[in-house]
């Protein structure tokens, strides 16, 4: 069978959207192929709002969440193999859902340089 996880994914997005929250998603930035602005990465991971006002061009297909962006007034073009995706979640409430990343796909460098930020974390909580 093919991964659940594109169907998991969609589905998480739209039902956050559907109840006027916004989406984010948690990424693993030392898997092979994520592309995401280093200056942005904290211990390996970077939280992305998704939300239609924060992207454009966004799509999910062949394993790949993809969007246009601007991070500090830049643009730019992420790439988020799905398989990199730690959690989907809604900023207002924590709802979302969690996923386990494997480690077959990490880069073996450590991928990019963790930044100095806030140390803020997002939280979650299960879905009902």
């Amino acid at each position: 069978m093919n991964s659940s996880r594109p169907y998991l994914v969609n589905a998480l997005i739209d039902w956050i959207s559907d109840n006027d929250c916004t989406p984010f998603v948690v990424v693993a930035a030392d898997v092979v192929g994520v592309k995401v602005p280093a200056d942005y990465v904290e211990s390996n991971r970077i939280v992305l709002n998704i939300s239609s006002r924060a992207v454009r061009d966004f799509g999910i297909a062949d394993g790949l969440m993809t969007f246009d962006s601007r991070f500090g007034g830049s643009p730019f073009r992420v790439v988020v193999p799905l398989d990199a995706v730690i959690a989907v979640y809604a900023r207002e409430t924590g709802q979302g859902m969690a996923f386990e990343v494997g480690t077959a796909n990490l880069r073996p460098t450590g991928g990019a340089t963790p930044d100095q930020g806030s140390g803020k974390r997002p939280t979650l909580s299960l879905v009902p």
